[in-house]
C-alpha cells in the first residue's frame, strides 16, 4: 500500500484502538459521514475477562461478541473502515498527523484528526499465581466482578483498598479477608478478617482460590481482589508529547481534547484532572468515545 495509490486525501479522523471507546468514536464520526478509519491491534485490557458486566443491554456478554457487533455496525457506514493493524508511531505532519503502520511496507497514513483509544495495561502484584488467575478469579473491580461472588468468601490482597473495598462488598459476599502480605494491619470495616502473614502464592482450588501463607494456614476463597498499577498500553501519548496526569493517563478536558489540536483521547487511557484516575468501565469508555468524536467534528470544521 502506498499513499499515492490508496490515500489520495487524508482521513478526517483515524481512531487508534478497537476498544468500546474507539468503536463508539468511529460510530459517532461515521454518523455525520466523516471519513474515519479504525486501527485495531487486537489487544485489549479485558482480554482475560470471559464476560462483561455492569453494561446495560450487554450484561454478561463476552467482550469479543461485543466488539464483533460494534465493528459490524461501524463498518456498515459508507465513510467508515475498520482495519486489523498495529500502529508503530504517530507524529504531527503538515496540517495533520501521520500514522505509521507495522507492516512490511511501513505504510504511512495521513489524517486531519486523531482519536486515541488505546487504553491502559494493568501491572499486577508480583505474587505467584496472580497472573494465571487474572480476569477470572483474581479481579480488581467490584462493579465488574462482585455479584459473581455473592454469598461466598473473598479476599483483598494488599492494604491500598482495604478500607473501602470490603465495605462495598459487604452486602454482596459472606465475608472478606484482607491479606496484608507482611505489611502492618490497616483499619478495616467491622467484621473483616485481617491476615498479616506474607503471601506465598495463589492456586486454583475447585471453583475458587487457595491463598498459601507463610507461617499460617491457607485461606480458601471464591475470588481475590487486587490493586493494579496502570501503564499506557501504547507509546503514542509520549510520541506526541501530550500532557499526562499523575495517574499516568493523558490529560483531557470534558470534551476529550488533549494538549494538541485535533488530537482527542477517550477511554481509560485518559481522564480530566478533576478525577483521581480513569473511570474504567465499558459504559464510561463508550460515552467518552462519543464525546471525543463529537468534539473532534467541531474542531475539524
Amino acid at each position: 500500500m502506498t499513499i499515492a495509490s490508496e490515500q489520495p486525501q487524508p482521513y478526517d479522523a483515524v481512531v487508534i484502538g478497537g476498544s468500546p471507546a474507539g468503536l463508539q468514536a468511529a460510530l459517532t464520526l461515521a454518523r455525520v459521514h466523516r471519513r474515519v478509519l479504525v486501527l485495531d491491534s487486537g489487544r485489549y485490557r479485558n482480554d482475560a475477562a470471559t464476560h462483561m458486566h455492569n453494561v446495560v443491554t450487554h450484561d454478561g456478554t463476552p467482550p469479543a461478541d461485543f466488539r464483533t457487533l460494534a465493528r459490524e455496525q461501524v463498518a456498515a457506514y459508507p465513510t467508515a473502515t475498520v482495519w486489523e493493524d498495529t500502529v508503530v508511531s504517530v507524529a504531527a505532519r503538515d496540517d495533520g498527523y501521520a500514522v505509521v503502520l507495522d507492516d512490511p511496507d511501513g505504510t504511512v497514513l495521513r489524517t486531519r484528526g486523531l482519536v486515541l483509544a488505546t487504553g491502559m495495561r494493568d501491572v499486577l502484584p508480583d505474587v505467584p499465581g496472580v497472573a494465571e488467575l487474572w480476569g477470572d478469579l483474581v479481579v480488581h473491580c467490584p462493579f465488574c466482578h462482585g455479584h459473581e461472588f455473592a454469598g461466598q468468601q473473598v479476599a483483598v490482597l494488599g492494604t491500598q483498598s482495604a478500607g473501602h473495598l470490603p465495605a462495598i462488598l459487604g452486602p454482596v459476599v459472606a465475608g472478606t479477608t484482607v491479606l496484608t502480605d507482611g505489611a502492618e494491619a490497616p483499619v478495616v470495616p467491622e467484621g473483616v478478617t485481617v491476615r498479616t502473614e506474607p503471601v506465598v502464592g495463589l492456586v486454583r482450588s475447585g471453583s475458587g482460590v487457595r491463598v498459601e501463607l507463610a507461617g499460617g494456614p491457607p485461606v480458601e476463597v471464591a475470588g481475590v481482589y487486587v490493586t493494579t498499577q496502570l501503564r499506557q498500553a501504547a507509546p503514542f501519548a509520549e510520541q506526541l508529547g501530550l500532557a499526562v496526569l499523575p495517574s499516568g493517563a493523558v490529560e483531557v478536558d470534558v470534551m476529550g481534547r488533549t494538549s494538541l489540536p485535533r488530537v482527542h483521547a477517550a477511554g481509560d487511557m485518559a481522564h480530566v484532572a478533576a478525577l483521581p484516575m480513569p473511570m474504567s468501565s465499558v459504559i464510561a469508555a463508550a460515552a467518552a468515545g462519543g464525546m471525543a468524536a463529537g468534539s473532534l467534528v467541531a474542531a475539524l470544521l
